[in-house]
């Protein structure tokens, strides 16, 4: 099921605005984003054919807007949006716009404020479901104890979890939480409770933020590399759920665990390579349950065995599988639509050895995993060519 693409697709330019919780203008926060990536490609927008946007709480034409502020080209602009995955569905999109052959540059921008939205979505056939009246930490709870019932997690190793991405974000000017000190597991689970066994400190940032990336041909991308090593798009692909007898929707959890299983194989198919191939990976990890469990998940470990990549310091920086290099959504932050393009950001400068001080030692491969409401799964592999 895994889809193609017709022609090699490159990441020539990212930019951010930092993730902050300051409730900024997110128009505002677009411009900084999509200039800096400009500026970071080396173009001006009217190379770029395509504009994909992704926003989950802006106006329908707030993406129409940020456009005119790039300026008055007649370029498609799309509106796009999948709940948390919506900025790697963006990346996605712009992605196969130039691996398709409809254009030879566009452009992915993700922006959004998570504290100017309001209302979660209606059940299904417009009846109010449990997704609607339980929060997602309540689901996220649910599912650590399940886990902690199931495996023998304990409550420290998601505190080890969330401590290391508060560390890893500590080193990252563009996250949104910003520790002054090293933070322990201790200093987690002191923090508030919210829905046992997780703590204030163990929960995603939401705010605002933007974040947008630039994907072009091989032809531009060499162009414009000044002496930069290419960074190459060598998988993206997306499922949602496949249903099974029995089946359960989770709501505005992850889905499946199948569902992430599938795309995480179709993207390994695609680029030719395995879990063993990854150099560093991000994840959808609203709460620490889940970025253990996708270590499981993408096949970084098997089933049950998540615990002892913690417990051995596999998946912080400068451990064998680095995890949420830039502080994940734990700390980097969750605004919504940029989120899964902070992902494209991070490994781009990851794989460019560009992190400076939170840099993976030889980065070549990256992959990026978002999900969306629990019925959308994204991957995407990035890989360096010298």
């Amino acid at each position: 099921m895994a889809t193609r693409l017709s022609r090699p697709v490159y990441v020539i330019g990212v930019g951010m605005h930092p993730f902050n919780n300051q409730r900024l203008s997110s128009e505002s926060m677009a411009d900084v984003a999509g200039m800096a990536a400009l500026g970071d490609a080396g173009i001006a927008f009217p190379e770029v054919g395509a504009l994909y946007n992704g926003y989950l709480g802006g106006g329908v034409t707030s993406g129409v807007a940020i456009a005119k502020e790039f300026g008055l080209t007649g370029i498609p602009v799309t509106h796009v949006e999948n709940a948390s995955a919506t900025g790697s569905c963006a990346f996605g999109e712009a992605v196969h716009a130039v691996g398709g052959g409809r254009v030879d540059v566009a452009m992915a921008l993700g922006f959004d404020d998570m504290n100017r939205m309001s209302g979660l979505g209606r059940g299904k056939r417009g009846r109010v479901g449990a997704e609607d009246i339980m929060l997602p930490a309540a689901f996220f709870a649910m599912w650590a104890t399940r886990r902690m019932h199931d495996v023998g997690t304990t409550v420290d190793t998601f505190a080890q979890i969330a401590a290391k991405n508060w560390n890893h974000a500590r080193l990252n000017p563009m996250a949104q939480r910003q520790a002054d000190h090293e933070v322990t597991p201790d200093e987690v689970l002191a923090s508030t409770m919210i829905s046992y066994p997780h703590t204030s400190m163990m929960a995603c940032a939401a705010g605002g933020g933007a974040a947008a990336a630039i994907v072009a041909t091989r032809e531009v991308a060499e162009r414009v590399a000044r002496g930069r090593p290419l960074v190459r798009v060598i998988a993206s692909q997306q499922r949602s759920e496949t249903y099974t007898d029995g089946h359960v929707f989770l709501g505005a959890v992850i889905g499946p665990a199948q569902m992430t299983r599938d795309t995480a194989g179709d993207a390994y198919e695609q680029a030719g390579l395995g879990p063993s191939d990854l150099d560093l990976v991000q994840v959808h990890d609203a709460f620490p349950v889940e970025e253990l469990v996708y270590y499981e998940l993408l096949g970084i470990c098997a089933d049950g065995e998540g615990d002892r990549l913690v417990a051995d310091g596999a998946t912080r920086l400068g451990g064998r599988i680095p995890f949420s290099t830039d502080g994940g959504l734990t700390a980097r932050g969750h605004p919504g639509g940029p989120t899964g393009l902070a992902q494209i950001h991070e490994t781009t400068l990851q794989l460019r050895h560009e992190a400076g001080v939170r840099q993976v030692d030889a980065a070549r491969t990256g992959l990026c995993h978002m999900a969306g409401a629990g019925s959308v799964c994204v991957v995407h592999i990035l890989q360096r060519e010298s």
